[in-house]
């Protein structure tokens, strides 16, 4: 059985390698790395794209208007934040925000395997359509994947017992008020799994 300490060992060793990852061009824009943050022994892991402007200031994920989204709707469900752990695909910003590209998704994506890897979630939750399509094609999905309109708030069992809940970004509740109401429901969904 793993130690605790094994476990922040290989965490640790993660963040240092992402501190001077080299491995796409967004390393020349960046002003941090968020590499994530929470319990390390979280039975729920929630799963970002990539870093905002906020995050790439601080190194901390979700700490924007769209962390507060989070954390509004983590309350909800009764949920404190030091209890989950919260990463991103992409380690680094993109500029502008924008999308993340398939060469920085393949390039960042190992060390989000190794991280789920080192903590063992039983339920990742995925936070907008890059993380969902991603996560589901790593556990198996693939032929299932479609819009995130049609699959948020779904709930997936993987062949390794980790249960996979596709979610809408928060940041859309930013953008457009009346999204919240979608996303409270589908975090209701992840509230039956809580124990």
């Amino acid at each position: 059985m793993e130690s605790i300490q094994d476990r922040e060992n290989k965490l640790r060793q993660i963040k240092d390698e992402v501190v001077v990852c080299k491995k796409c061009s967004l390393y020349k824009t960046r002003r941090l790395p968020v590499i994530g943050k929470g319990n390390h022994q979280a039975n729920i892991v929630f799963v970002g794209e990539a870093p905002g402007f906020q995050e790439d200031r601080t190194g901390r994920p979700f700490c924007g208007s769209a962390g507060k989204v989070l954390d509004y709707l983590l309350m909800g469900i009764g949920i404190k934040r030091e209890d989950i752990y919260i990463t991103n695909i992409l380690k680094c910003r993109p500029p502008g925000n924008r999308d993340p590209k398939e060469e920085e998704i393949r390039a960042c994506a190992p060390y989000l395997e190794r991280q789920i890897e080192i903590i063992k979630p039983n339920i990742i939750c995925s936070l907008g359509r890059f993380s969902m399509a991603f996560l589901m094609k790593k556990f198996g999905f693939e032929k299932e994947i479609t819009s995130i309109s049609n699959l948020h708030g779904k709930v997936f069992k993987s062949k390794e017992g980790i249960i996979l809940i596709p979610f809408y970004h928060p940041a859309v509740a930013v953008y457009n008020p009346k999204m919240k109401e979608y996303l409270k429901k589908d975090f209701q969904v992840l509230k039956k799994f809580l124990f």
